[in-house]
């Protein structure tokens, strides 16, 4: 009964006020004030203890598959933190991303920003089926995609954070949301802490969670534009990269992220963008003269600070807007509604 208290001393207020203000006056503070308040108990009903009693094996499952398949390919440890970011940006954590479209359904993963840059699907698909031969129709997609977006990170050297467990899988998904609310490589500083600030992450988090490219690789076609356009780059690293990435053509060409270490969860991302390094305009527009800079500095010296963030702000991404209680399904294939 605690947890829903908050929501009805607001139902309480809202009245009060709209006997004495007028309703035109409240109808939308009231609304907004509601829909926090419910996103904030649905989050609070996410624990980490879940599904100790009727799973229990669930995380030995998705790590022993994950450190399987990142040894096999270290670059999948990566894939599978983007799609955990790309599911979450859009419409919550609700594993969406993961539906295939059908002649009567477009889900996603066609949408602008998922084509040629998403992957991993057969991962999820694999350790789904594992964890339904131990505990069917139990454990939802969201959050095997959660701890696995985890485990991917943890085998390649970075932090560990408590993965709070209980999403449920949403029966539908948006691609007009995808191409809206997923930030561009080529986006702004104001533009990326704008995308993050609505899914309430802030500039701190922003820029915790952009060391994600500390791994993984880009195509040429997502920073053509920055390695030949752009002012504030290394002209040593943007003739580099243009070995690979010619002006026209070579769209699909993969370039690693983080030159050094692409398979290492480190603090060299924050180094690179230092001096100009930064492989997407977004990756540089941290350290552009604007107000990250400080933070960038602080955390390409500093590693147990970047992973102390990134874990924080990993949890805080996890919780945005899950799908609990009698809302969606325990999906049993990720990729389509029961």
């Amino acid at each position: 009964m605690l947890r829903w208290r908050g929501v009805e001393e607001a139902r309480q207020l809202i009245n009060q006020r709209e006997n004495r203000r007028g309703w035109k006056m409240l109808v939308l503070p009231a609304l907004i004030l509601l829909s926090l308040l419910s996103c904030r108990v649905q989050a609070q009903l996410l624990t980490t203890g879940f599904y100790a009693r009727t799973c229990p094996n669930l995380q030995s499952i998705v790590s022993s598959a994950m450190a399987k398949t990142v040894a096999n390919e270290p670059r999948m440890g990566a894939s599978i933190l983007r799609l955990f970011f790309h599911d979450c940006f859009v419409n919550g954590c609700d594993a969406s991303v993961l539906l295939d479209d059908t002649p009567t359904f477009t889900g996603e993963k066609n949408a602008f920003p998922n084509q040629k840059s998403i992957r991993g699907f057969e991962v999820i698909d694999t350790i789904k089926s594992l964890v339904e031969a131990s505990c069917n129709a139990t454990v939802s997609c969201a959050d095997i995609l959660a701890l696995a977006a985890r485990e991917g990170v943890v085998q390649l050297g970075g932090p560990s954070w408590p993965v709070a467990l209980g999403r449920r899988d949403s029966i539908t998904a948006s691609q007009a949301a995808a191409n809206n609310h997923l930030p561009s490589p080529g986006s702004s500083l104001s533009t990326l802490i704008s995308a993050f600030a609505a899914k309430n992450l802030s500039p701190r988090d922003m820029t915790a969670l952009s060391g994600a490219h500390t791994i993984g690789q880009a195509r040429c076609a997502t920073f053509r534009s920055r390695i030949y356009s752009d002012n504030n780059i290394n002209p040593i690293f943007a003739a580099l990269r243009r070995l690979n990435c010619p002006s026209s053509g070579g769209d699909d060409n993969l370039a690693p992220l983080e030159l050094q270490s692409p398979n290492l969860f480190g603090i060299n991302y924050y180094q690179n963008l230092v001096g100009g390094g930064g492989l997407l305009h977004s990756d540089q527009e941290l350290f552009n003269n604007g107000a990250q800079d400080s933070l960038v500095r602080q955390y390409s010296l500093n590693p147990v600070l970047f992973f102390n963030d990134f874990a924080a702000a990993m949890v805080k991404m996890g919780a945005i807007s899950p799908l609990t209680g009698n809302n969606g399904q325990i999906r049993l294939n990720c990729r389509k509604v029961n």
